[in-house]
């Protein structure tokens, strides 16, 4: 839960039982509590943004991270195989696990714009003024583009750590299987292929991040 969202319940106790409808899915009855209180789906959604954007940024430091053990390995001559193993494969897992928060963020982001977007579209039918309806369209429209771009940026950036880790599990495993001198030289002719990948991942993730300040900034004009 964001840091607004868990202000609010610690302010609002009666509405605890929610936190158990939004683990089981329940975001309708969610949303509308939240509005209930004073927040509404514009708020939480920058707060997920911010969220999947602050998930990205971790997810490139721990691959970073997994990156640099991986360098330290395979350029270090009677590296001790075993400990070499134990220190990539806890990589792998961070690696991993940063990842699926990364997923989790983006998830949330979807869940919360799509129940806005779908309300705004409703409300657009309870305008008297011909004008003011045709104004607020315009705005939601404008509001769904800069969104589309964000999410197909995040999405973009999501999908690049599939092969990386793919790459990484393989080397894993292939050290596990193969604790010897010649399991580490095969590493090193992999580590080039890793680093490349892992290299378009970081870019990804920063234009994604980036995609992301941009959304929040107009969003909160």
């Amino acid at each position: 839960m964001n840091r607004i969202e868990s202000l609010k319940f610690t302010k609002y106790f009666p509405f605890l039982i929610l936190v158990i409808c939004i683990s089981n899915g329940c975001s309708t009855a969610y949303f509308g509590a939240m509005e209930k209180m004073g927040i509404h789906k514009r708020d939480i959604l920058v707060d997920r943004v911010e969220d999947a954007r602050d998930a990205q940024a971790e997810a490139q430091t721990q691959f970073k991270s997994a990156l640099e053990q991986f360098s330290s390995v395979v350029q270090v001559e009677n590296t001790d195989l075993k400990a070499a193993y134990e220190k990539l494969n806890s990589e792998y897992e961070e690696s991993e696990a940063a990842a699926k928060n990364v997923t989790d963020r983006i998830d949330k982001v979807r869940t919360v714009a799509d129940a806005l977007f779908r309300e705004w579209e409703e409300e657009l039918e309870l305008y008297e003024s011909a004008e003011l309806k045709k104004s607020s369209k315009t705005q939601l429209l404008k509001t769904k583009e800069q969104y589309n771009k964000m999410l197909q940026s995040m999405i973009k950036a999501e999908s690049s750590m599939a092969p990386v880790l793919r790459t990484f599990r393989d080397n894993v495993l292939y050290l596990k299987h193969n604790l010897n001198a010649q399991a580490i030289g095969s590493l090193r002719v992999e580590f080039k292929t890793l680093k490349e990948e892992i290299d378009k991942l970081i870019a990804k993730m920063n234009d994604s991040i980036a995609t992301s300040n941009s959304f929040i900034s107009n969003l909160e004009k």
